[in-house]
């Protein structure tokens, strides 16, 4: 088992009819997320609406979500500033979460050293353990492998990668040369697979809100030598893949839908992402009911 579990959920943030946040509900989500086969939560990261959160309400989040379940809570503490960036993962440590996740400064564009030392600076402020998130596709820059490995080999730390840069084979490089103990996490669900064929021992996904099962089952085929039961299980989650990102309908607002099919509430996204169009709400069952019905051909 990898430090934190095979399937982690980026958990989207809960908010009431009027857009408050909803710890409540943070929390009735976070336990059926871990009744529903996810081993860890990643908290207000991308799919959290971490950029539309207050100090407060992150340190919130953090602390009802870390008192609802017993499996890992990682924190979303990493921003485009530095110091905010220290001072968020100083506060979190002090509320019994399990790790932090350190996104690579977004807007600012900056070189690698000044990313790597914005990593070194946010590590130094803690001593739990960090994954350190590389998605250019959001921040407008790469994390180079060169960045990863000093990072991973200098400081104790930095234990883990969530990888979402849509490059298996360049993650293979990371992964051949990082230090014993460090894993990669696939932060992009449609590459999970191809993740785990070089090497990566777990997804922090966002259609696992509602497939942490058919996750489950994946990586049990995968680990049992089972390629072609893996692929099928792979194969029976694409459509819910595509649904949960894209240009028309970008995560989080399709995983709110879909929580909220569930009936698990969490209301609609905040400004800007704003709430969904109807063909999303549609959508959302068609595919529901075509991963429902592909789980009973298959059992």
């Amino acid at each position: 088992m990898a430090r934190f579990g095979n399937v982690l959920t980026a958990m989207v943030t809960p908010f009431d009819a009027s857009g408050a946040l909803d710890l409540d509900g943070a929390q009735r989500l976070a336990k059926w997320l871990q009744a529903n086969g996810n081993d860890g939560l990643v908290i207000a990261g991308t799919t959290g609406e971490a950029p539309v959160l207050t100090d407060n309400e992150r340190l919130s989040l953090f602390a009802a979500v870390t008192e609802a379940v017993t499996i890992p809570v990682i924190a979303g503490t990493g921003t485009n500033d530095t110091l905010h960036s220290i001072h968020m993962t100083k506060e979190a440590s002090k509320l019994g979460v399990a790790g932090l996740l350190v996104v690579s400064p977004y807007y600012n564009r900056p070189p690698q050293s000044g990313i790597e030392a914005h990593i070194r600076a946010v590590a130094a402020a803690s001593d739990l353990p960090i994954i350190v998130y590389d998605i250019p596709v959001r921040t407008g820059r790469k994390i180079s492998t060169s960045t990863l490995l000093k990072l991973a080999h200098d400081v104790p730390t930095v234990v883990a990668l969530k990888d979402a840069a849509g490059n298996p084979a360049e993650t293979a490089n990371v992964i051949a040369a990082a230090p014993s103990g460090f894993e990669v996490y696939s932060g992009d669900d449609g590459l999970t697979l191809p993740l785990l064929a070089v090497g990566a021992v777990g997804v922090i996904g966002v259609a696992t809100h509602w497939s942490a099962i058919d996750h489950q089952q994946m990586f049990s085929c995968w680990q049992d030598g089972d390629t072609v039961g893996a692929l099928a299980i792979n194969q029976r989650l694409l459509e819910s893949f595509a649904y949960e990102t894209g240009d028309e309908s970008p995560n989080p607002i399709p995983s709110k839908v879909m929580m909220n099919l569930l009936g698990i509430p969490v209301g609609e996204c905040r400004l800007p992402m704003g709430p969904p169009a109807d063909f999303v709400v549609e959508k959302a069952k068609v595919v529901l009911a075509n991963l429902q019905a592909s789980r009973l051909r298959a059992s």
